[in-house]
């Protein structure tokens, strides 16, 4: 049984603004390093699925990946429409597949111990036909992630007895403390049973995809989760390039033409092209990009989200 890997390279990035434009978002930005994460699945079986004006950008970063292969969505959605299409093109070209769903802006410190919980997942649901996701252990109580509350065992994983979404700081320190893990996002799903789940209880996208109403209707929604033993972070905002990057001795990650106070603390500093200096501040992101400069408190990122809207 063949395996593909569907890789999702959409969105706008606003969080990351001046760096991220329309133009250039985050997922073509090097955030956490210059060095894609490849191997997983041979290069004629990825997809990537983007943005219609990004096609051209996302396939020069991966010129192994044949340019058929990289597809523009007809329009901004979420997850499960990008999904959906690529199980149906894959099932098309491989029926009986399996597929893996992966993120472009994922942050992966350890490639063999990622690869090895895929490979588990992978095994899972073939073995025991379910969707699969992988859940590692939360290091910190994160209100912007989704929580899995681990069920009965499952073979080497466990039903998924339910998902919480982006809970208040309490609730997710009680998630914690309860062994929820973050939901990474990272799926494995034979493709006949995916699609056939998708046309069972995806009544929006039934409608807008009729060929892929096939599957078995009467059949309970299957999920599962494997642990995966990688450290992980959805790099969703800046103050994530203090945990996916090296900081200095005094906690600031600094990329770029810049010169630093002695008194510069635990901040998230990038220049681009132009040198700037700073000094004086603590707890700060300073960003020179694009003609334009940003300057806020960190842990804000929902207010510069906002603000990117008013520009």
């Amino acid at each position: 049984m063949s395996v593909w890997a569907a890789i999702l390279a959409g969105g706008s990035g606003t969080r990351f603004w001046p760096l991220s434009t329309p133009e250039r978002p985050k997922q073509l930005l090097p955030l956490a390093g210059d060095r894609p994460l490849r191997g997983l699945v041979p290069p004629e079986r990825i997809l990537i699925l983007t943005g219609p004006f990004l096609v051209d950008q996302v396939a020069a970063l991966v010129p192994e990946v044949p340019r058929a292969n990289v597809f523009a969505e007809p329009r901004a959605a979420s997850t499960a429409p990008a999904l959906v299409w690529a199980a149906h093109r894959i099932g098309k070209a491989d029926p009986g597949a399996q597929m893996v769903s992966l993120h472009a802006d994922w942050a992966i410190e350890d490639d063999h111990a990622f690869r090895a919980a895929a490979t588990q997942a992978l095994g899972v649901a073939r073995e025991h036909d379910v969707l699969v996701t992988v859940g590692v252990k939360p290091t910190r109580n994160e209100t912007g992630y989704g929580y899995i509350v681990p069920g009965k065992p499952l073979g080497s994983a466990r039903a998924v007895r339910r998902f919480v979404e982006k809970p208040t700081a309490g609730r997710a320190a009680l998630l914690r403390r309860r062994g929820a893990l973050w939901n990474t996002g990272l799926f494995a799903w034979g493709v006949p049973r995916f699609l056939g789940e998708a046309g069972a209880y995806a009544q929006e996208l039934k409608r807008a995809w009729p060929a892929l109403a096939a599957g078995d209707a009467a059949g309970v929604f299957a999920v599962a989760v494997v642990v995966g033993a990688f450290a992980w972070d959805d790099i969703g905002s800046w103050d994530a390039l203090r945990r996916v990057r090296r900081p200095d001795p005094r906690g600031n990650v600094v990329i770029g033409n810049v010169t630093l106070g002695d008194d510069v603390e635990d901040c998230v500093i990038w220049a681009e092209g132009e040198h700037f200096a700073v000094t004086g501040v603590k707890a700060m992101v300073v960003v020179r990009a694009n003609g334009h400069t940003l300057v806020m408190p960190t842990g804000q990122a929902e207010r510069l989200k906002l603000l990117v809207q008013r520009l």
